[in-house]
């Protein structure tokens, strides 16, 4: 390549508007509409299949149950462990897991927005004082 041609493609790029974009402070495009986002997990739907959790290629999914009989259940998902393969989108049998196409950003600067718990909220709270405490919660 001589110096010629390459000094005026320098000039030329030195004049051309930049092709990406300042994330997060520029104006953000569009998502496409199946884009995979974020886990959404229902608990009300959930009979405890597990098909989720043992479909899961990266065991990003544990499913606790809280009260089997009554089918209160509670999902740990460990986002950092997630691949966003939809696996467990498409083997639950009831739809109770889907993933968001608006919810998508999952920066943080440390390691505890990454393990997130879903359920009912007064399954996950008693869930995580009896984590804290020490008790043994029993996994099916």
């Amino acid at each position: 390549m001589k110096i010629g041609s390459m000094l005026g493609e320098i000039i030329r790029s030195v004049f051309r508007k930049p092709a990406t974009v300042k994330y997060p402070f520029g104006a953000r495009q569009a998502v496409p509409d199946r884009l995979r986002g974020v886990i959404q997990y229902d608990a009300e739907k959930c009979t405890g299949c597990m098909l989720c959790m043992k479909d899961c290629p990266s065991n990003a999914i544990e499913i606790i149950a809280v009260d089997k009989p009554n089918k209160r259940f509670i999902m740990r998902l460990h986002v950092d462990r997630c691949t966003y393969c939809a696996q467990c989108v498409v083997n639950c049998r009831f739809k109770c897991i889907s993933m968001s196409n608006t919810e998508w950003e999952r920066a943080a600067l440390t390691r505890e927005p990454f393990t997130v718990y879903y359920g009912r909220d007064e399954d996950v709270k008693k869930f995580l004082e009896q984590t804290a405490s020490g008790v043994s919660q029993e996994q099916p």
